[in-house]
C-alpha cells in the first residue's frame, strides 16, 4: 500500500512561492496534521534547484494556530523549527501558508532562539503587512516561546511519528 503524498507550499506575503517540496501524510491527531520526510528527500526556496536534506523529519500543521514546526531527527542541529505563518490551508493535496519570517528553534543544546526578527522588520515595510497580520505574528511567536521554552505539547520530546519517516 503506497503512502500518500502531499505538496507542501510557503507563499510569502505578495504571494510568491518559498519553500515547497511532497512530503508523506502520516496522520492527524489532537495537534493537527502530521506528514513527513525521510532523509535525503529534497525540496526548493522559490525557483531554485532542490536541496536535499541529510535528516529525516517531521511537520505539524495546527488547525488554527499561525503556526508550523518541524522536528529533524538527530544529528540535525535544530532539534525543533517553528515557522510564523498564517493558518495552514488544506487543498487537493496541498498545504498551504504564508510564511511570516519569524521563527522559534529549539537547539540540540537546548537554546531557544527567536530567529528572523531583521526579515520580519523588513517584511513589513516591502509587503505591508497589515496590522493585525503583525500583531498576531509577534503574539504567536511569543506564545511558541514559551511553549517550546517550557516542553509543553507538542513540544516535549520527538513526536511518534518521527520513528515513521526515520
Amino acid at each position: 500500500m503506497s503512502q500518500e503524498i502531499v505538496n507542501v507550499v510557503y507563499r510569502k506575503y505578495d504571494g510568491s512561492l518559498h519553500w515547497h517540496h511532497p512530503a508523506l501524510l502520516l496522520g492527524e491527531d489532537e495537534h493537527g496534521v502530521w506528514t513527513g520526510c525521510v532523509a535525503g528527500s529534497s525540496g526548493s526556496k522559490g525557483d531554485n534547484p532542490p536541496v536535499t536534506w541529510p535528516n529525516a523529519f517531521v511537520m505539524l500543521f495546527p488547525r488554527d494556530g499561525w503556526w508550523t514546526a518541524s522536528f529533524n531527527a538527530q544529528p540535525h542541529k535544530v532539534e525543533i523549527y517553528c515557522d510564523i505563518s498564517t493558518v495552514p490551508e488544506w487543498r487537493d493535496g496541498e498545504v498551504t501558508m504564508v510564511d511570516l519570517d519569524l521563527d522559534v528553534l529549539r537547539m540540540r543544546d537546548g537554546r531557544i532562539i527567536l530567529d528572523d526578527e531583521d526579515e520580519f522588520e523588513e517584511h513589513q515595510i516591502r509587503y505591508a503587512y497589515p496590522p493585525d497580520v503583525i500583531a498576531t505574528a509577534r503574539s504567536t511567536a511569543a506564545r511558541l516561546m514559551e511553549a517550546v521554552t517550557a516542553g509543553t505539547a507538542p513540544f516535549t520530546t520527538a513526536p511518534h511519528w518521527l520513528s515513521r519517516v526515520t
